[in-house]
């Protein structure tokens, strides 16, 4: 059903209305009703996820003017000391069966939770008058976080043995050709409102960034967003109420040519998806927990993430307290952060706190840059058996997978700027891929190399930021195969997800 829904939302114009003629004088006269021009319909393919059309009304001078907001709010910044136990204490996890997918995919499975309430019976239009958005005056306090003891602290489970990985040869191979590329097109919407799953509507997604894809299991596709939000989201950015640092969906669609639909969400209530990794929401501490890629050993779903200490005023520039994993056992639904498998920033300079992590045989390799888009990439790798320990790595430094000495532990596979970097071994090609965000190009870029230590190819744009803007992310579709490579596209001016497709050979 939803195919077929979705091959119609392409049509741009109705099929003219053909009145049959009459014969006057051995001459035809044929009438012909104009097109109706129609608006396309979005990725659901569901009308009613049309914005609405706004008519004027006959006579009234106010249509003509601009809204005017309900409220307007003037903050009062004042500093306050803010005490923040350490370890954080624990929250009770609330999770319910996911939802499956509606029989009818333009049904609204929950109206009086995502709709706005409906307009009293007998209320007209709006009468000949302004009215002005009141002003409010809102204490707005800037904290100052002080970490003080918790006198309940949760058990930490005992740390890892040490292990010593030892010394290992890491030669490179010789450098492939850059990628060629072609025939970039945009696909479909995959968050936000008129998106191919609803999640407006379904999950109140209605704002989220990232789109981050691994194979959880054979014929299902994890896939997770970063900072989401609910209602009173209006783009550009990240903004609106209902704010969760991540949220986790999965998919087993197989046929992306036509969008990627979404089947379950984790849920903690009716129409909402979860929050996974708690943050503190504490600006100057940990602003935000955002997953930087995820993968699957055996029937163990690993995540790693960073937490976010504070936003920088430069875009493309953050800074982090560690880079971090996180694990389940219970396919997705709650997760653990680890409090071992952590990389701490040191002096903001640290390796491995934005990571893109894969398995390949018995190892898995973790490529990372530096908090922000401005950093360069290195290159570590662990044994599958000791993901968690961070002993048991070996850091890639001048031609040998050595064990870590310090956090700047490995040498730069491929220089900056590098953000967001997202990597996958493609098994048609025999050959790793690599895509980020090129800030100084302003573009996403693909790389391809025969080992995961390089050489690494010279980088190929996949997609340019004068096509669109204020663009990033870039994360590959771990079911790509052949010269179809798909992946999510983020930008900030709408601050949701596409699903794009690249033809690279």
């Amino acid at each position: 059903m939803r195919r077929s829904i979705l091959r119609s939302a392409g049509t741009r114009w109705l099929a003219a209305a053909v009145v049959a003629g009459t014969t006057l004088g051995g001459t035809t006269a044929a009438a012909h009703a104009e097109p109706k021009p129609q608006r396309e319909l979005p990725s659901s393919g569901c009308e009613a996820d049309l914005p609405p059309e706004r008519k004027p009304i006959p006579g009234n001078p106010l249509d003509l003017l601009p809204r005017l907001p309900d409220r307007l709010s003037i903050p009062l910044p004042y500093p306050r000391i803010l005490p923040v136990p350490e370890p954080a204490p624990e929250k009770p996890v609330v999770r319910i069966p996911s939802e499956p997918p509606p029989k009818d995919p333009c049904s609204d499975p929950c109206p009086d939770i995502t709709d706005p309430p409906k307009p009293k019976p007998g209320a007209g239009g709006p009468a000949l008058s302004l009215e002005f958005p009141k002003i409010t005056l809102d204490p707005a306090p800037k904290n100052i976080p002080v970490p003080v003891p918790n006198p309940n602290p949760p058990p930490l489970p005992p740390r890892p043995a040490k292990v010593n990985p030892g010394v290992d040869a890491g030669p490179v191979a010789p450098k492939p050709t850059p990628p060629r590329v072609s025939g970039l097109e945009w696909v479909g919407t995959v968050t936000g409102q008129g998106s191919t799953s609803r999640t407006d509507k379904r999950w109140q997604i209605n704002g989220t960034d990232l789109g981050i894809m691994w194979e959880a299991e054979p014929d299902k596709v994890a896939i997770v967003f970063g900072d989401t939000f609910g209602k009173g989201f209006r783009p550009p950015g990240a903004n609106g109420r209902d704010w969760r640092s991540n949220v986790l969906g999965f998919s087993s669609d197989k046929d992306l040519s036509d969008g990627l639909f979404i089947d379950t969400m984790i849920q903690d209530s009716r129409c909402h998806a979860a929050e996974l990794l708690s943050a503190r929401r504490i600006d100057h501490y940990e602003i935000t927990v955002i997953p930087t890629s995820g993968f699957a050993v055996g029937d163990r779903q690993y995540m790693s993430y960073m937490s976010v200490r504070t936003w920088g005023e430069i875009p493309g520039l953050w800074l982090t307290n560690y880079g971090g994993l996180a694990y389940s056992d219970d396919g997705g639904s709650t997760w653990v952060k680890d409090p071992y498998a952590r990389w701490d920033n040191i002096f903001g300079v640290s390796q491995f706190q934005v990571s893109s992590m894969v398995p390949k045989g018995d190892h898995v390799y973790m490529f990372g840059t530096p908090n922000g888009r401005i950093g360069s990439v290195g290159v570590a790798r662990v044994h599958r058996d000791h993901i968690l320990n961070k002993t048991a790595y070996q850091y890639w430094r001048d031609g040998k997978w050595v064990p870590a000495r310090d956090g700047n532990a490995a040498s730069v596979i491929i220089g900056g700027p590098a953000g967001e970097i997202n990597v996958r071994y493609d098994e048609s090609t025999d050959r790793w891929q690599m895509t980020y965000l090129d800030a100084f190009r302003g573009a996403i870029v693909l790389r391809k190399a025969r080992e995961p230590q390089g050489l690494w190819s010279e980088p190929s744009e996949l997609v340019h930021s004068s096509k669109y803007a204020q663009l990033y992310g870039g994360f590959m579709h771990p079911w790509s195969a052949g010269e179809d490579l798909y992946f999510t596209l983020s930008t900030w001016t709408d601050y949701n997800v596409s699903l794009m497709r690249a033809r690279v050979r």
